[in-house]
């Protein structure tokens, strides 16, 4: 007997979106596992809150479907309201009501008895470790306790699905990470889908089992973290997890001539530009000795000289600008700990081949 595959908790297929004829989401389709953690990742404006706004039924699409558990609850005719699709909400200002008290806040969209909701309110309240507060009002919790009043509230009614819009993006810095993972453990636990939009790319590599990278209305790559961020589809993608260096080259018999040795091109047909690009932690470097040693050599291409610029002291690493001799371009390396060389000291650069990549200049 051929066992079907799972159905998904949340899909959505082909969902468009325009305003003023434009399409600020363009064909967008994704499917998040009951327990699994989704991001829509991307810069401001690229259509990661109107995608979430159509799923959870504030806003309509101008085409696609919508479907929770296999079942269609929206399209351009059907539509289930809002309060009947079984979806959780939480925003970055966390909307509590500040005239009624935590328990009230929580047990808001709750069925049942006074008993039954009373139980559910103290449940989540103490998974969120503010039971003690059941009889307080928001303005007297931090922003971090206003937080988990406000994933408490939305998971009371046992969503099958959660969508957080930047939930985190209010909290300081110390208290975000502590935030963030007693979060997904609660919804780890509790069993929903969950589809969580952020701009911050740290975010979505701490929280998501998968990762949806948007720009300009689409779905550009798919994937789990480590593969979105070791293979990446092109250069903004590379550029949208952290600082980058581009060399450029041309391309003769499906190899491109640098600095720093030859780069294979497979696939490139000859003539073509392409963008080498490196992150600055995969830049080695070493110092120039004046000719009182050997060239450095890379296992897997030749070293090319440059000298700094500036280094400065980030915390963990230190970051060090050198302009390099071949055409006064500057680069960027990172260095675990204290790494100060001065401005004019010679240093000699290597790539590692194995975190490079290639792409063709396009346009």
């Amino acid at each position: 007997m051929t066992k079907l595959p799972p159905i998904p908790r949340l899909e959505i297929r082909n969902l468009v979106r325009r305003f003023d004829g434009q399409a600020v989401v363009d064909h967008v389709s994704l499917k998040v596992m009951p327990g699994q953690v989704t991001c829509l990742l991307g810069p401001s404006g690229c259509g990661k809150s109107t995608t979430l706004r159509m799923i959870a039924g504030v806003e309509m699409q101008d085409e696609g479907e919508i479907f929770v558990d296999g079942n269609l609850i929206c399209d351009t005719v059907f539509r289930v309201p809002p309060e009947r699709r079984h979806i959780g909400l939480m925003f970055q200002d966390f909307a509590l009501f500040p005239h009624l008290s935590v328990a009230e806040n929580v047990g808001f969209g709750l069925t049942g008895s006074k008993d039954e909701k009373r139980d559910r309110v103290e449940e989540l309240l103490g998974k969120v470790g503010l039971r003690r507060f059941i009889d307080g009002y928001p303005h007297s919790l931090s922003g971090g306790e206003q937080q988990r009043v406000a994933l408490a509230r939305a998971l009371a009614p046992r969503p099958r699905i959660m969508l957080m819009d930047e939930p985190f993006s209010g909290l300081d810095n110390r208290l975000r990470d502590d935030i963030r993972d007693q979060t997904l453990e609660i919804l780890q636990a509790e069993d929903a889908a969950v589809l969580l939009v952020t701009h911050e790319p740290e975010e979505a590599m701490r929280m998501a089992d998968e990762i949806a990278l948007m720009r300009g209305g689409k779905i550009v790559q798919q994937g789990a973290p480590y593969n979105i961020y070791n293979a990446p589809k092109d250069r903004q993608a590379v550029a949208f997890f952290s600082d980058i260096n581009v060399i450029r080259g041309t391309v003769r018999g499906a190899l491109t001539e640098t600095p720093f040795g030859q780069f294979l091109a497979p696939g490139v047909p000859d003539g073509q530009e392409v963008e080498i690009v490196i992150r600055p932690q995969h830049i080695k470097l070493d110092f120039d000795r004046g000719g009182r040693g050997p060239l450095p050599t890379a296992r897997d291409g030749a070293a090319a000289r440059g000298e700094v610029v500036r280094a400065r002291f980030m915390g963990s690493e230190s970051l060090v600008e050198i302009r390099m001799d071949h055409d006064g371009s500057i680069l960027k390396a990172t260095v675990p700990n204290v790494f100060l060389p001065g401005p004019g000291k010679p240093l000699w650069l290597m790539l590692r081949r194995d975190r490079c990549f290639v792409f063709p200049v396009r346009g």
